[in-house]
């Protein structure tokens, strides 16, 4: 008698890279802008641009250097981030230049400055830099749970940026901006947020439990202990500084609704929610009766159309000029390279950039452009329900929220929801400092998917999957 043993390898569950439908995808994100380009200049000149080839292989080969990278780095990562970040990258650049051929923008550049310079190929360098610095992430991020050993070391360094600009001459009414020789000026509070993220991940996911309890129930809401209250109090006492010392509203909101999103998600507890928004609104109430440049955006946003006049530092112009702008696009718009949001002035492209979207796509494409930005807020949530260690799920929840929170920051001052403050759209408006920290952000995001969508290494073989077979003579 002979015994014949045969053994099964369990192996692991194979999932799809879906690397091919991100090359798809990537194809219609680079096609998409080319194509609006090209109606930028029919609708101008009547004639295609001259620079529209170079745009489109400019922007298709920073695409496919991306794509390439993801395939080789982060093959099972996130099919869709790369394409949508592409596609409003391109869309921005598109937008930019189409306001670089505005000859009222460029007759009131020679008028103050003496000299007209485009922003349009400052923009697809920094959008370079921007991928560069993806690619960056990518390849030495070979795990995003090595940021958690830096927990207390971001704080600092972000701290730090935060408080830089407050050193520097203010720009329009705030100090956001810091000088840099030969390099212009750096707006450091867009990389702030990403570290941010990374302390606020590191730091819940230890105080998490302690956080989540409660000493006593107050109309349906659970009161946190009063030692626990002390993180919340201190980042809204720095949320407040930046307010007063910088008058950089946006900053401050995107710093202290950070941090309540994410102490939200680690501890589930709707009390946090509930005295951030009420912190929140004392905090900005407080600074305003007192700071004239807040003061003068919170009567721009009260009644834009009133203080036209009296107004010295333009905020209630632009915001007037938006709400005609958005007006005069109705649903489906004026068509690209046919308003006149250029009347807006030099924040036109920056700050203002949705009020051309808004009047020459109409309705429906300022629809299409939040629907764009919700996709990449909601594939970041879904990375951070697919995530498997606590660390990964915070931080990916926390670089969403701050992109969420920049988007609703930025779109609700241009369309009169909330006050305007000093922010850039993501991806879309002319900004350096910005372009080039969404890549970064979309790259750790990518790599937080890539690890969560990863399949788990095969377990090893048990005793029970041993199959033993009597074979008789």
């Amino acid at each position: 008698m002979s015994v014949v043993t045969n053994t099964t390898t369990i192996g692991a569950i194979d999932a799809p890279s879906r690397r091919n439908t991100e090359l798809a995808l990537l194809v219609f994100a680079v096609a998409i802008p080319v194509f609006a380009y090209a109606n930028v200049g029919l609708a101008m000149t009547g004639k295609l641009p001259s620079g529209m080839l170079g745009y489109g292989l400019g922007l298709g080969l920073l695409a496919a250097v991306g794509h390439l990278v993801v395939r080789k780095f982060a093959p099972y990562a996130d099919p869709l981030l790369l394409p949508l970040a592409t596609l409003l990258n391109g869309l921005g650049l598109v937008m930019i230049w189409r306001l670089d051929q505005s000859p009222r923008l460029i007759q009131r550049a020679k008028s103050a400055f003496g000299a007209f310079h485009p922003d349009a190929p400052k923009q697809m360098l920094y959008t370079a830099i921007g991928v560069a610095l993806f690619i960056g992430v990518l390849m030495l991020l070979k795990d995003h749970r090595i940021l958690q050993r830096y927990t207390y070391i971001s704080m600092a360094f972000a701290l730090f940026l935060l408080i830089l600009p407050m050193f520097f001459p203010a720009v329009n009414g705030a100090k956001i901006w810091i000088s840099i020789p030969g390099l212009g000026t750096i707006q450091p509070g867009e990389f702030a947020k990403i570290i941010i993220a990374v302390f606020f991940s590191g730091y819940l996911m230890v105080k998490r439990d302690a956080l989540a309890l409660a000493s006593r129930r107050f109309m349906g809401l659970y009161l946190p202990r009063g030692r626990d209250l002390g993180p919340i109090l201190v980042v809204w006492g720095v949320s407040i500084l930046i307010l007063v010392f910088e008058t950089d509203l946006g900053t401050s909101l995107l710093f202290f609704g950070l941090f309540v999103i994410m102490l939200y998600v680690a501890t589930e507890r709707t009390s946090w929610i509930v005295f951030g928004l009420l912190m929140s609104a004392a905090g900005a109430v407080a600074v305003a009766s007192f700071e004239p440049h807040v003061q003068s955006r919170v009567n721009a946003w009260l009644d834009p159309f009133a203080c036209y006049k009296t107004d010295k530092t333009g905020a209630c112009e632009q915001i007037g000029q938006a709400i005609m702008s958005f007006g005069s696009g109705g649903t489906l718009g004026t068509g690209l390279g046919q308003g006149n949001s250029d009347l807006i002035g030099f924040a036109a492209n920056a700050d203002f950039i949705l009020s051309t979207v808004g009047e020459e796509l109409g309705l429906a494409g300022m629809m299409a452009i939040l629907l764009i930005y919700g996709l990449i807020v909601e594939r970041g949530v879904r990375t951070a329900l697919a995530a498997r260690d606590p660390f990964g799920k915070l931080l990916a929840i926390g670089l969403s929220g701050a992109f969420a929170l920049q988007v609703f920051v930025v779109a609700g001052g241009v369309m009169g929801l909330i006050p305007l403050t000093g922010m850039t759209m993501p991806f879309l408006a002319q900004g350096g400092s910005s372009v080039i920290a969404n890549w970064a952000l979309i790259g750790i995001l990518i790599r937080i998917s890539d690890t969560a969508r990863r399949p788990a290494p095969a377990p090893a073989p048990s005793p029970d999957a041993e199959m033993t077979q009597v074979v008789r003579p």
